[in-house]
């Protein structure tokens, strides 16, 4: 690789470290604490505080001026005063690290409300007997020197709070070459850049402005970084870019380390939700000798010393089946899938599924099981059930609507699909109200269109649509009382789809015909046509009890909770074209 005029000039430094006896890649880190430990650490005043001072404007907002002494003030509005005055309130730390005043009151303040202090005792509260500790991290921004004193701010990666309301915090960095020495100083100076990660002992302390700092006594190199750090607060702004360094995109913008933190969150509780409802967590192969359970092409590869063809699994189903026959009442699985199909903002070839199926249950337990779950999981992590969406106002709160597919095609694109049972009359339907369809596609591909095109972006509050045709789902029980009909449903939420969810087919033989007839339609073309699967036949012999089953795409639940309009920004390393 070669190396730029900005890399090049970063491993001269790492060179010269090794020169002089300096490993810029050591094998150890003697950290005592996260910085996020330190800010906690700190003990703020319980009670309301009232502090005198000047306000005054500053290009952040405002402060407070007590002598040399400065303290942030969040929160105040008006026009500051020209004389001194009192202001009120509770103390914490900004979001930038400085100590700061969360105005209630300002004016001439009751002392037994607003209990008095100075900012140096405020200081000395907060601190306590500070120790020194020994932090890590990386050198955030810019690398500023003002006479023989040195700021630099740290941060490693910790955060305090959970959920949306999160901080993570930072720490300048104070080095005094009268306190670490000439040597040290002019090393730092030499030798460190901005993004480099290093070690520092030191004691935690106020700085006059307000700013919580370490007043460093010894630093260290732990990692020479050669390539400078994306832009701060510009971070990385071409998409093909951050997608492709997802790394760098992740240093420069604690946004999307946000994101995919709530990406954890939701997993933990959607896996919560149904532990606690007696489900058991299992695994399943994901290299299949026979592929099944979705409609899709699957990537094949090929086991040597087997000498046997297998596909990456593109669902969980049939195995998960396989296990109500073995007599586990409640099972799911959350993993990865692999379609090797289309790409665009709801798909990726490689997503995370989750699968759930329950024994003695239907397709209304499995509304009922979903529509809670996505509730509970966006109180959890959100705080309530109503999100914003791409600027839309969604409630996820229980019951959903519930509208048959029939109706909602019929209603939107004025087509009955009843009206039209053979394939040919449903594709001219189709073009007289100008859709472009492929005019040799199955009856069933029809139907999927109409829904894709013309219902399913109308779909902004939750919505089920259920009793789908035959023809749409190999794997579902009919209807008693409509056999060209199957207990399904799919669920909709801000125009995508979310979720899929049958009364499970358990009759043997009504599978094996159905497996034929998909059969039929592999050998015409249909390459998403699901294969016979004699195993899965053999196991239902022995009995599968009436079930509901339920799969959704966790990637897209990221995308709905965390607000994210392609399912490329909820995976940390979506596929992309070569470069």
């Amino acid at each position: 690789m070669e190396l730029n005029e900005y890399q090049q000039r970063r491993l001269e430094k790492a060179n010269a470290l090794r020169q002089v006896g300096v490993d810029p890649y050591p094998a150890r880190c003697g950290r005592t604490q996260r910085i996020a430990q330190v800010w906690e650490a700190l003990s703020f005043p319980p009670d309301l505080v009232q502090v005198r001072g000047r306000v005054v404007a500053t290009a952040a907002g405002h402060d407070l001026v007590a002598g040399r002494e400065r303290l942030c003030l969040l929160d105040w509005s008006g026009t500051p005063p020209a004389q001194e005055i009192a202001c009120g309130g509770r103390l914490r730390l900004s979001e930038e690290g400085r100590l700061a005043l969360q105005v209630e009151a300002w004016g001439e303040l009751a002392p037994e409300t607003y209990t008095p202090w100075t900012i140096p005792q405020i200081q000395e509260r907060c601190l306590g007997r500070p120790e020194e500790v020994v932090l890590a991290g990386r050198l955030i921004g810019g690398i500023r020197q003002m006479g023989r004193v040195t700021f630099a701010d740290l941060e490693d990666g910790s955060i305090i709070g959970s959920g949306p309301h999160i901080q993570t915090p930072h720490i300048q960095l104070f080095l005094s070459e009268k306190e670490v020495g000439t040597e040290t100083y002019a090393w730092f100076d030499r030798y460190v850049d901005g993004g480099d990660l290093v070690e520092v002992a030191g004691t935690p302390f106020f700085t006059r402005m307000g700013q919580f700092s370490l007043r460093v006594r010894t630093l260290r190199m732990l990692a020479k970084t050669l390539n400078p750090p994306p832009e701060k607060f510009h971070g990385l702004t071409d998409v093909e870019k951050r997608l492709r360094e997802r790394y760098a995109d992740l240093l420069a913008n604690e946004e999307v380390r946000h994101r995919f933190r709530l990406r954890t969150q939701i997993i933990q509780c959607l896996r919560r939700f149904l532990d606690e409802r007696g489900f058991l967590e299992v695994e399943t192969p994901i290299l299949q000798p026979i592929y099944g359970g979705a409609a899709a092409r699957p990537f094949s590869t090929y086991h040597h010393q087997l000498d046997q063809q297998l596909y990456l699994r593109i669902s969980f189903e049939l195995y998960l089946k396989r296990l109500l026959v073995g007599m586990y009442e409640g099972v799911y699985e959350i993993g990865h899938d692999f379609r090797n199909e289309g790409v665009d903002r709801t798909h990726n070839p490689e997503f995370t599924q989750l699968e759930v199926y329950q024994a003695y249950a239907d397709y209304y337990d499995m509304m009922r099981l979903f529509e809670e779950m996505l509730a509970f999981t966006a109180q959890e992590v959100l705080g309530g059930p109503r999100i914003l969406y791409q600027g839309q106002e969604v409630d996820l709160t229980p019951p959903w609507r519930r509208i048959p597919l029939r109706e909602a095609i019929g209603e939107h694109s004025g087509i009955d699909i009843e009206a039209y049972p053979e394939a040919g009359a449903l594709y001219q339907a189709i073009r007289a109200i100008g859709g472009e369809v492929d005019p040799n596609a199955p009856w069933g591909k029809l139907v999927d269109f109409l829904l894709s095109t013309y219902v399913e972006p109308t779909l902004i509050q939750p919505t089920f649509l259920l009793d789908y045709p035959l023809a749409l789902s190999p794997l579902a029980k009919r209807r008693p009382d409509r056999p060209d009909l199957v207990e399904r449903f799919e669920g909709f939420v801000a125009g995508f789809e979310v979720c899929n969810a049958f009364s499970e087919l358990n009759d043997p033989l009504d599978q094996q015909e159905r497996f034929l007839a998909q059969g039929r339609a592999l050998e015409a073309g249909d390459e998403e046509a699901h294969p016979m699967d004699l195993d899965y036949i053999n196991a239902l012999m022995y009995g599968m009890p009436p079930a509901g089953g339920l799969g959704t795409g966790v990637d897209r639940i990221v995308m709905l909770l965390t607000d994210q309009s392609t399912i490329r920004e909820t995976i940390l390393f979506p596929h992309l074209r070569q470069g």
